[in-house]
């Protein structure tokens, strides 16, 4: 952060402007200012307003308007360009500028954290100042798996919501794997009547869930994000961590069932029978409702942890390998990969698929429009970087694994035993010192993930999320130049007490 003159008072935003500099004075106002301007942004200046107002639990009236929006030329060049904003605070008023939605969306919410830290009762002040604001990245992602665990569409807004604080613009909805099938299909019914059920191994009074969301909860969270210049961006894991598909419709497997929507955690050899066609019926009717749901670009396709033993010994799958010329059984998913691609492109969507995608797929012909999620370490990126691939870097090892513990004390939520620190996920780098400058330019950005096996409430995703979430969300806005984890550790303090407002609880213990 470039920063001229000494802070008249502590703002401590996250993540921290790109170009700060502070003025004489302060702007004070009795109540809560008014926000106007050019009608191109009247959605989010009434959207910005109504979150404040609901912030800090007062009525949203007519007050005079002192905060400014204006339509500018492009602030900057390029992708992440497309997001900046200039605001100026003077003692006279408030004036935001951008030449987009999303760059004024960004700049209100950064107003909004001021607001919340400078707000007294029925008094505001804001201490006069410029920022000049802009992301590294145009991709700065946050996944919740709802299969493991199923969040209703109330929590899911209150992120969203919370997510667009810290300028987070992707969402990536885990929506199916072994442990539920969480969106209708309406061609394939059982999807919902039997894959969304699954045993309560932890509440006996209640045996067993059936969770999913209805088409209107759907398009209502996906206009919710929109609003807030949030990308939805839906998963269905293809082609393994599908028992739940399997329990709806056993003749898709290579067993032919019977199957189970599994209630425990792990990976499961059951997967879709890469011999039988019926199965591409099935991920058609999928990608029909997924392209009707979401009008995001993306799609994700999973890939992921899928054991080719069920291949191995079935003959159907043995028969395929002999029609493709094939050799072993790996490399019927890397034929599937290309063909659910495929799929797919036809649908005017772009797939994404974790870094698995990148194996046996060679010689197959891989779309190169395809995004490759490396999420087992950074190795995954630089290869589908090498090979020409666009590229989000959310790896397990570096920080963006959001279930693992934060610190290593017994009493510490979490999996396994594997440690992510508040200071892992700050030093977070998308870009990797191996990476030449042309890959470097394939990088979209990264992504916290949030997998629910073990995290049975809303508090404790929040508790998993905050402030980890805030980390990343700078480590992937500001330039790798200015990233300070001491300045990080400075502002949180004040940062958290924002979150306490919002009802957000977050982990407060060592940082590093």
């Amino acid at each position: 952060m470039v920063m001229n003159g000494a802070p008249p008072m502590r703002i401590d935003l996250i993540p921290r402007p790109v170009h700060l500099e502070y003025g004489e004075g302060f702007f004070q106002s009795t109540g809560l200012p008014g926000i106007g301007g050019d009608r191109v942004f009247q959605g989010e200046m009434a959207l910005a307003a109504e979150q404040i107002h609901r912030d800090l639990g007062l009525p949203l009236g007519e007050e005079p308007v002192k905060v400014v929006c204006r339509e500018v030329p492009a602030l900057r060049e390029g992708e992440p360009g497309q997001e900046a904003y200039r605001l100026t605070v003077t003692p006279g008023g408030i004036t935001l500028e951008a030449s987009t939605g999303a760059g004024i969306y960004h700049g209100l919410q950064t107003l909004r954290q001021l607001i919340l830290s400078g707000y007294e009762p029925n008094t505001l002040t804001i201490p006069a100042l410029t920022i000049n604001d802009y992301p590294r990245f145009p991709w700065r992602g946050c996944m919740l798996d709802v299969s493991r665990h199923f969040y209703t569409p109330a929590f899911i807004k209150k992120l969203l919501d919370v997510l667009s604080l810290h300028h987070i613009n992707v969402f990536h909805w885990h929506l199916t794997d072994d442990q539920g099938w969480r969106f209708p299909i309406p061609a394939y019914p059982a999807l919902i009547e039997i894959g969304s059920k699954c045993r309560n191994t932890r509440n006996s009074h209640a045996p067993e869930l059936k969770q999913f969301y209805t088409p209107g909860e759907i398009r209502d969270l996906v206009a919710y994000a929109g609003a807030r210049h949030i990308t939805v961006v839906p998963e269905v894991d293809l082609p393994g961590h599908t028992r739940a598909a399997l329990a709806a419709y056993p003749e898709m497997g290579c067993t032919g069932g019977p199957y189970s929507v599994d209630d425990r955690h792990g990976i499961f050899s059951d997967v879709l029978c890469a011999g039988n066609d019926r199965i591409f019926d099935l991920v058609e009717a999928v990608f029909d409702t997924l392209a009707d749901f979401f009008p995001a670009p993306y799609v994700h396709i999973g890939g992921d942890e899928v054991p080719v033993s069920r291949w191995e010994a079935c003959p159907k799958c043995r028969r395929r390998l002999g029609e493709l010329g094939f050799e072993r059984p790996r490399q019927l998913q890397g034929w599937l990969t290309v063909r659910f691609a495929q799929m797919l492109k036809s649908r005017g969507k772009i797939p994404l698929g974790w870094d698995e995608v990148l194996e046996d797929t060679e010689t197959l012909g891989l779309p190169p429009e395809l995004v490759v999620m490396s999420w087992r370490g950074q190795e995954g990126g630089i290869k589908a970087s090498a090979a020409g691939h666009r590229v989000v870097m959310s790896p397990s090892s570096d920080g963006c694994y959001l279930d693992y513990r934060n610190y290593d004390l017994p009493e510490e939520p979490g999996a396994g035993s594997r440690i992510i620190r508040v200071y892992d996920a700050y030093m977070n780098d998308p870009i990797t010192p191996e990476m030449t400058r042309d890959q470097a330019a394939l990088v979209l950005g990264g992504q916290g993930n949030l997998w629910s096996e073990l995290l049975y409430a809303d508090r404790w995703a929040e508790y998993m999320l905050f402030p980890r979430i805030c980390a990343l969300a700078e480590a992937f806005w500001i330039p790798r130049e200015l990233k300070d984890f001491a300045s990080f550790s400075g502002r949180l303090p004040v940062h958290q007490k924002r979150l306490d407002i919002l009802n957000i609880l977050s982990y407060r213990g060592p940082l590093q």
